[in-house]
Order: C-alpha cells, then sequence, then structure tokens
C-alpha cells in the first residue's frame, strides 16, 4: 500500500475526540480531588495518551513504558520490555492507557507487572478491544470502543511503523 493510496475510515476523527472526552469525564469522576499517574504504553497509545491527558481536569502525571509483542501485522505471543517507569508507584492512582488489547497477552504481562510496584488502584483504559482476538480475558475499566477483528491503522497505530500519524482509524488492506 502506498503512502498516497486512501485508507477508508473506520473511526472518525470526531468520533474518536467524543469518546475520549467521554472517557476523561468519567476519569475525573471517578478520581475527583485525587491525582493520577498515566501510564501510556508506547509506541501506539501516545496519541490518545496525549489527547485523554489534556482532557482531564485532575492532577496527573505521565509515564510511559515500552514492550513488544508484535511482528507486522501478528502477534509473536512472547512479551519483552523495552522501557519502564522512572517513579515509584507505591500508594498512588495508576491508570494504564493502551491503544489496543488484541490477545490480552501483552497487558496482562504489564498489568501483573505493575501490581508489583503496590499502587493504591490500578486501572485499564484503552482506546481499542478485540474481543475476537481475546487469549486471555482481560478487564477493561475505560474502553473507547469494541470493534471486529480488523488490522487498524491510524491514531497512533502503526503497520511496520507507518500510518501512526493519520487523525482517525482505518482498516489496513480495505
Amino acid at each position: 500500500m502506498s503512502k498516497n493510496q486512501s485508507i477508508g475510515v473506520f473511526l472518525s476523527e470526531e468520533k474518536i475526540k467524543s469518546r475520549v472526552n467521554e472517557l476523561a469525564n468519567q476519569i475525573n469522576k471517578d478520581f475527583q480531588n485525587q491525582e493520577v499517574v498515566i501510564v501510556g504504553v508506547l509506541n501506539g497509545s501516545f496519541i490518545f495518551c496525549a489527547d485523554l491527558v489534556r482532557a482531564l481536569k485532575i492532577p496527573a502525571t505521565i509515564e510511559f513504558v515500552s514492550l513488544s509483542s508484535y511482528e507486522g501485522t501478528e502477534s509473536s505471543g512472547e512479551v519483552s520490555f523495552r522501557m519502564d517507569v522512572k517513579q515509584s508507584l507505591v500508594g498512588k492512582n495508576v491508570i494504564i492507557v493502551e491503544d489496543i488489547v488484541d490477545t490480552g497477552l501483552t497487558i496482562t504481562f504489564l498489568m501483573k507487572h505493575m501490581k508489583l510496584k503496590n499502587p493504591k488502584s490500578l486501572k485499564l483504559c484503552s482506546l481499542l478491544l478485540k474481543r475476537a482476538r481475546l487469549k486471555i480475558e482481560v478487564p477493561v475499566d475505560y474502553l473507547g470502543f469494541d470493534i471486529e477483528d480488523k488490522f487498524v491503522i491510524g491514531y497512533g497505530l502503526d503497520f511496520d511503523g507507518k500510518y501512526r500519524e493519520l487523525p482517525y482509524i482505518g482498516v489496513y488492506g480495505e
């Protein structure tokens, strides 16, 4: 697929923005008068994470982690850590911000890792969830969209590093 080839819109920029604001409002309500640590999962969640944090009205600090489990369009099934949070999470309200929960393997690995850091609370906010691909049931506390089993790109999601910059979510190869 060439860079100039058009990609059909699966979730529009407007629909995403509206849902991100709804998620932020729910987080604001749930953590009213409390501080949260937002932990974005790189690279895919960086745009979603930035938009979500800008919509929050509560005090928040931001950390990032980097994990890997993908090769091309398929999950390798093995998760590896590239970068961990720098601050202590002991006694803090932590919200992990993920772009997509697909098989559930990566996020389950990360949630177990984060629980070992003894946070006061640990929540998961995911822009997308593909229930059809789940190998492990994952409780998503704040969910943007439940989607069918399609390989999606845009709004931070990529195919081999490309298409992250799209302001909407499209389906690769359609």
